[in-house]
């Protein structure tokens, strides 16, 4: 599942997801050496981040991922293809289901820092509470257009633009 994640928890997950992409099988035939789909776990929020506990499962994933190593020690993952994620509040069991795709760029550079970018409908892209206030964004959205963020070494997002829009403020949607 791609991973739009510009915050400490998050950053947590991405470095275990990515971490599972080096590992996860070759790529299917037609996409090309070093393509590989990577592993999809479900996983939960805390309540911080809605008002309640937040399951996002992946329920299509067909998101291919390269992993390259650049000379200054960074580590460059490529993500493309299409992935569909079901967001369930736990409280109430309301579910959504939301497709998204789009090309995506994530460099995690030598000092640990952490830059993305990507286009085309993005998600799930988290925020922790007092990031989404910050940048005026919701906590949990999926987003379409050009989406860039950074986060230093500790997780805490330094930057992030939005060209484009919310598609869906997940919290909001099901509450």
């Amino acid at each position: 599942m791609r991973r739009r994640l510009g915050v400490l928890v998050a950053l947590g997950a991405l470095l275990c997801v990515l971490g599972g992409v080096v590992t996860a099988s070759p790529a299917l035939a037609g996409r090309g050496p070093k393509w590989q789909i990577g592993p999809a776990a479900p996983f939960t929020l805390p309540a911080s981040f809605c008002g309640f506990k937040l399951l996002l499962t992946t329920v299509v994933n067909k998101e291919y991922t390269k992993v390259l190593k650049t000379a200054d020690g960074s580590m460059l993952f490529l993500f493309t293809g299409a992935v569909t994620v079901s967001y369930t509040n736990l409280q109430t069991g309301k579910t959504i289901t939301v497709p998204e795709s789009g090309p995506g760029k994530a460099t995690i550079h030598a000092d640990g820092s952490i830059t993305e970018v990507h286009t085309g409908r993005n998600g799930p892209f988290i925020l922790t509470p007092a990031h989404a206030k910050q940048f005026g964004l919701p906590t949990v959205s999926v987003t379409a257009g050009r989406l860039a963020f950074s986060a230093n070494a500790a997780g805490s997002t330094t930057s992030l633009s939005l060209h484009g829009h919310v598609l869906v403020d997940v919290c909001a949607a099901l509450t």
